[in-house]
C-alpha cells in the first residue's frame, strides 16, 4: 500500500494555524457558463439561502482578468474586472457573504498564466505592462520560457509558471496576501495543482493564511478498458502524497470517492467498502483532509468531462453528506435542478449538523452488496442507499429524511 497517513494515529497533526473545523460545508457557487449571467450579482442574490442552508465556504470562480472568460486563462491578476463582474461588484459580494458569516474562496490559479507580449522564440511569454511584469524566465523550458524545467505535469498550450523562481513566488505570496488582506477573500483553491510541486502551495499558505485551502490533484483513476478497478487505492496515495507534501496544510478534492461512487450507484454498490472494511476514497484513509464532491465545472455543466449519473444525484448527496470528510454541493443541482432537490440537499445538510457529523466522525460500513449500501456515522445517524426495504435493526433510529433510493435516520 506504500506511504500512508492515517487519522486514527494522526489525531493531534491538525495545524491551528489554518482554524479548520472539519465541520465544513463548500458550495462551489459557479459553472462553466457562469460568466455569461451577471455572476457576481446573481450570486448575492443568493447569500442568505446559502448562509440559511448552512454552508460554510463558497468557492467563487477566479476572480482576475482572463484571456478566456471562464477565468483560468489569467493575464492581470491585479485586475478585478472579469466576465463575471466588475470589482465593485465583487467586493459587495464579498461584503455582504461577510455579513451572513459565510467565508469566500478564491479560485487560485497559478500553474499557467497567458502573455501579454511576445518574446523567446516569439511565444506569448513576456508580461509586460502589467502588474506582476515578469521576464520569459518565469515560464518553463518546456512550455517555451526561460525558466527551469516544470516541477510538475505541463498544463498545454500556454505558459507554465516556474515556481522555482524565488521572485515568482515573492510575488505569488504578494498577490495572496493582497487578495487575503485587501480584497477580502478567506479561503483558496488551487487549481491544477498536479503542475507544480506541492511544496511551493506549503509556501503559499504558510505567506498568505487562508482559513481553509483545498487543492485540485486530479489524475484519471485505475481502469481496466473502460471498467473501474476495484483497487484504487494508488490513486487515492497519489492525492495523500500531495497533500503531505504541503506540509499538511491543505485539503485535497477526493476525485477516488467521485470516481468510485458514481460507478457504485449504478448497481455496484459493494465498490464501497474497500479490502479494509473502509470508504474507498481518500476519506477511508485521511478524512480530515479529504473535500468530497459529486461534480464540478469541469466534470460536469456543459463540459461533461466525467459526469455523476444525473438520475443518481441524490444518492451521491445523500454518501458525501452523512459522511465523514468536508462535503461540496455543485452550484447546478442546487439551484438549478429544480426546488425538490435544493431541499432535499438542505434537509441532508440539517442532519448532519443537527447530529454533528464531521470530517473526522466514525464510520461503520454495515452492508456493501450490489443494491445496497448502509453505514453508521459517528453512531448517531444510519444511512442506506440502493433499493429495498432494508432498515437499521433497533428501537432507537427514527427515520428522518428519504428520497429515491435513499434513507437517513438518526437516533
Amino acid at each position: 500500500m506504500g506511504y500512508m497517513i492515517s487519522d486514527q494515529n494522526n489525531q493531534q497533526t491538525d495545524l491551528g494555524a489554518t482554524l479548520r473545523s472539519g465541520r465544513e460545508i463548500l458550495l462551489q457557487a459557479f459553472n462553466w457558463e457562469s460568466h455569461k449571467h451577471d455572476w457576481w450579482k446573481n450570486l448575492e442574490s443568493k447569500v442568505p439561502d446559502i448562509a440559511e442552508s448552512g454552508f460554510t465556504s463558497v468557492w467563487l470562480p477566479p476572480p482576475c482578468q482572463s484571456f478566456a472568460p471562464e477565468g483560468y486563462l489569467p493575464q492581470n491578476l491585479y485586475n478585478l474586472n472579469s466576465s463575471y463582474g466588475s470589482e465593485h461588484l465583487l467586493k459587495a459580494l464579498l461584503q455582504k457573504m461577510k455579513l451572513y458569516k459565510v467565508r469566500s474562496m478564491a479560485d487560485i490559479v497559478i500553474n499557467h498564466r497567458v502573455g501579454t507580449t511576445q518574446g523567446h522564440g516569439g511565444m506569448y511569454n513576456r508580461y509586460d505592462g502589467v502588474p506582476l511584469p515578469w521576464d520569459e524566465r518565469a515560464v518553463t523550458s518546456c512550455t517555451g520560457g526561460l525558466g527551469n524545467r516544470s516541477t510538475g505535469d505541463n498544463f498545454h498550450g500556454v505558459p507554465n509558471i516556474d515556481h522555482s523562481q524565488h521572485f515568482v513566488r515573492k510575488d505569488i505570496t504578494g498577490w495572496l496576501q493582497w487578495l487575503r488582506k485587501n480584497v477580502g477573500f478567506q479561503d483558496f483553491r488551487f487549481d491544477f495543482a498536479r503542475g507544480y510541486s506541492a511544496k511551493y502551495v506549503k509556501e503559499y499558505i504558510e505567506g498568505a493564511k487562508p482559513i481553509f485551502s483545498v487543492g485540485e490533484y486530479w489524475d484519471s483513476c485505475n481502469y481496466n478498458g473502460s471498467y473501474l478497478e476495484y483497487n484504487q487505492d494508488s490513486h487515492r496515495q497519489r492525492i495523500i502524497n500531495w497533500i503531505d507534501a504541503t506540509g499538511q496544510l491543505a485539503t485535497a478534492f477526493d476525485f477516488t470517492t467521485k470516481g468510485i461512487l458514481q460507478e457504485a450507484v449504478k448497481g455496484q454498490l459493494w465498490r464501497l467498502r474497500d479490502s479494509q472494511g473502509k470508504p474507498p476514497g481518500v476519506v477511508g484513509w485521511w478524512p480530515s483532509r479529504a473535500v468530497t464532491f459529486i461534480d464540478n465545472h469541469d466534470t460536469g455543466s456543459t463540459q461533461g468531462h466525467w459526469p455523476f449519473p444525473s438520475n443518481h444525484i441524490m444518492e451521491g448527496y445523500a454518501y458525501i453528506l452523512t459522511h465523514p470528510g468536508m462535503p461540496s454541493v455543485f452550484y447546478d443541482h442546487f439551484f438549478d435542478w429544480g426546488d425538490s432537490l435544493h431541499s432535499q440537499i438542505v434537509k441532508l445538510m440539517e442532519i448532519r449538523k443537527k447530529n454533528d457529523i464531521h470530517s473526522r466522525s466514525s464510520i461503520r460500513i454495515v452492508e456493501a452488496q450490489p443494491n445496497l449500501y448502509s453505514a453508521i456515522i459517528g453512531e448517531k445517524v444510519c444511512m442506506k442507499i440502493g433499493d429495498g426495504s432494508w432498515c437499521p435493526a433497533g428501537k432507537e433510529w427514527t427515520l428522518a429524511t428519504s428520497g429515491h433510493k435513499y434513507a437517513v435516520w438518526h437516533k
